[in-house]
């Protein structure tokens, strides 16, 4: 067993993520490894501890792995776009206690659009043998 605070984790600020081949602009973003199981390059499984700042954003991206996001402080736009189009599906409002589920390689992008304080979030990631049900 491991017994840590988050503020015992490293923080690592994330400047880009690429999509589609290209890397794209992350601002104002960190990242905080709270448990991690499988390669570090490309884990089974993690739970993570994101700060956006104001204004912080990850910008349209997708990955192999699902991903549930839990929102503990401020407010963050939410979007999935389609993966054939990179259209906009869906964009959603989220504050703390609500969480967007994504599926493996849904193209999605969040936005901390607070012009003064910070949002934290909670982001648990894993990869499914079977079906993409939760």
């Amino acid at each position: 067993m491991i017994v840590k605070n988050v503020k015992d984790t490293k923080e690592t600020s994330i400047s880009s993520y690429p999509y589609r081949g290209k890397p794209l602009p992350v601002k104002d973003t960190s990242i905080r490894w709270l448990s991690q199981a499988g390669p570090a390059d490309s884990p089974e499984y993690g739970l993570r501890f994101f700060t956006l700042g104001p204004g912080g954003s990850i910008p349209i991206h997708n990955h192999l792995y699902y991903q549930t996001m839990y929102i503990l402080s401020g407010k963050l736009v939410v979007t999935s776009y389609s993966k054939e189009t990179d259209a906009k599906v869906d964009e959603k409002t989220l504050g703390p206690n609500d969480f967007a589920f994504v599926p493996t390689m849904e193209p999605h992008s969040i936005i901390n659009q607070s012009k003064t304080e910070s949002a934290t979030l909670l982001c648990c990631i894993g990869v499914l043998c079977s079906d993409d049900t939760i």
